[in-house]
């Protein structure tokens, strides 16, 4: 138990909050909604906070519908988390998961019929279950993978899986069988399904060239089926942390000293899309987009 806590509270001198909770109180955090204009360069609106609430709010995922957003939120004044959703069109928040365990990373499952969550487990594992959409019948996804800290559906029964360990590794695993290989050693947290496809992208920090320098973070792409890894491009320039999203359109977009930045397949560089200070939006981590692309969500500290 107690390697568990050391192991996460290192995990959460990072950006992004990990997918359990330390043994201090996590950090104050927020997630604000706005709207995002589609195209060549998006551009992004007046961003709302949407949950207003003291404390660990977390981890934004949109609803397949784009109705809603599912997040992980510490409320009461403790420290275990829980799911809750909030609908968009009436600005309302429900609770979807309550229970003695801590959930995170909420995710609608390929079935539309399930939530896929990391789950805190009693005695400190850390694995992947699943809940119907309204929060009950928790059941394992993956009995045997353990200790799991974030994860992607490439497929109805693919998964990408952020494997904690010394170092970090990105293993596939197949829902039916409960199986996992490990494909790349030394990725960070963030790894997406690629839309228009069911690959998905992920973060590698290579060590840098120069004796204490920092590491460089390669942004790739992995085809769970063939095992092929195939680069696509380097964080922006200074990022020690890459918290990716894809638009539906297929742009790459992550934020750095608050500024938004874009990427497509073929760019040479990135390209400057939000000046997110000039926003109000500061210390941006997390980003999750819509599925029709026209909003986006932003986690602040």
């Amino acid at each position: 138990m107690g390697r568990t806590f050391l192991l996460l509270a290192a995990l959460l001198t990072a950006a992004q909050p990990p997918a359990a909770p330390p043994a201090t109180a996590p950090p104050d955090t927020e997630i604000f909604l706005a709207p995002l204009t589609r195209g060549a360069a998006p551009a992004v609106g007046r961003p709302v906070n949407i949950t207003n609430s003291p404390g660990y709010d977390n981890q934004p995922a949109f609803t397949p519908d784009g109705a809603g957003i599912l997040f992980t939120s510490i409320r009461g004044g403790g420290t275990q988390t829980d799911i809750y959703r909030y609908d968009i069109a009436s600005g309302a928040t429900r609770r979807v998961t309550s229970t003695p365990e801590s959930e995170y990373s909420p995710t609608v499952t390929p079935d539309e019929a399930h939530i896929s969550v990391i789950r805190v487990e009693a005695d400190g594992t850390q694995r992947l279950w699943r809940f119907t959409l309204d929060g009950q019948a928790p059941e394992l996804v993956l009995t045997d993978v353990k200790p799991v800290g974030y994860h992607a559906w490439a497929d109805d029964h693919t998964l990408a899986l952020f494997v904690l360990g010394s170092p970090a590794t990105l293993q596939i695993a197949d829902a039916r069988t409960g199986k996992a290989d490990s494909v790349v050693r030394g990725i960070g947290r963030s790894i997406q399904r690629i839309p228009g496809g069911g690959t998905i992208s992920f973060v590698q920090r290579v060590p840098s060239a120069q004796e204490g320098g920092v590491p460089v973070l390669k942004i790739s792409e992995l085809d769970p089926k063939s095992r092929r890894v195939t680069a696509l491009v380097n964080a922006v320039d200074g990022a020690r942390e890459a918290d990716c999203a894809w638009t539906p359109d297929g742009m790459l977009v992550m934020a750095e000293k608050d500024v938004l930045y874009g990427w497509r397949k073929g760019d040479a560089a990135w390209r400057r899309l939000a000046d997110l200070a000039a926003l109000g939006l500061h210390g941006v981590t997390r980003i999750a987009i819509s599925p029709k692309g026209d909003r986006i969500a932003f986690v602040t500290q």
